[in-house]
């Protein structure tokens, strides 16, 4: 119970500071999350031993970058929950036709309400994924295809070696492309200004 308590304590502040900084979160998504952890009692040491489990890191780098690295933890996170509910227990065929013992139905209840829990975390996580990150689900199913290049194939190193000039241009290109989009920023923004001072 203490350590349960412990973090509550430290999941409501965590909360606090997410709503403070201006966070999309739901109230009835922060109240389900707090049951689940509530119901899953792990201890507090763990759960918040300066390790995280999806670095910050990536949250501090340019709006290109943490779209990216979001849509893979949103993708990693339908995954987690999604092997959640299946470690859920599931009513056996005696439990549904034989008359359950008080403290059965209750764990079975228990049970239910909790795969109703993560059935709406997920639903949360699945609607936010579709609709703001699907640019970016592509994206990371590309980056994932690299890896499953067969390096040692003549007929791939040929190929590679005949798309690499283009690739290349593209490359190193890149980098003037980005400083170019901010100078534009820049004088947007400087235009805007002008023309507010003025209106003034």
């Amino acid at each position: 119970m203490v350590t349960t308590a412990r973090a509550m304590v430290c999941l409501t502040l965590w909360f606090s500071v997410c709503q403070v900084r201006g966070f999309h979160i739901p109230p009835k998504m922060n109240k389900t999350i707090q049951e689940l952890m509530n119901h899953y009692d792990v201890s507090a040491k763990l759960i918040f031993s300066g390790k995280p489990i999806f670095s910050k890191e990536a949250l501090n780098g340019k709006m290109e970058t943490k779209r990216v690295f979001l849509g893979g933890v949103l993708e990693a996170y339908e995954k987690i929950i999604g092997q959640m509910l299946k470690e859920l227990p599931t009513p056996s065929p005696q439990t549904v036709t034989a008359a359950p013992s008080n403290n059965a139905d209750t764990r079975l209840q228990g049970g239910e309400d909790v795969r109703v829990q993560l059935s709406y975390i997920l639903k949360k996580v699945q609607e936010l994924r579709k609709h703001h990150y699907q640019e970016q689900d592509m994206f990371l199913q590309r980056l994932q295809a690299l890896k499953h290049i067969k390096m040692d194939d003549l007929i791939i190193q040929n190929k590679a070696l005949f798309e690499l000039p283009f690739l290349y241009a593209e490359a190193s290109s890149l980098p003037d492309s980005m400083k170019m989009q901010m100078r534009r920023r820049r004088r947007r923004r400087q235009a805007r200004r002008v023309k507010t001072s003025q209106r003034a």
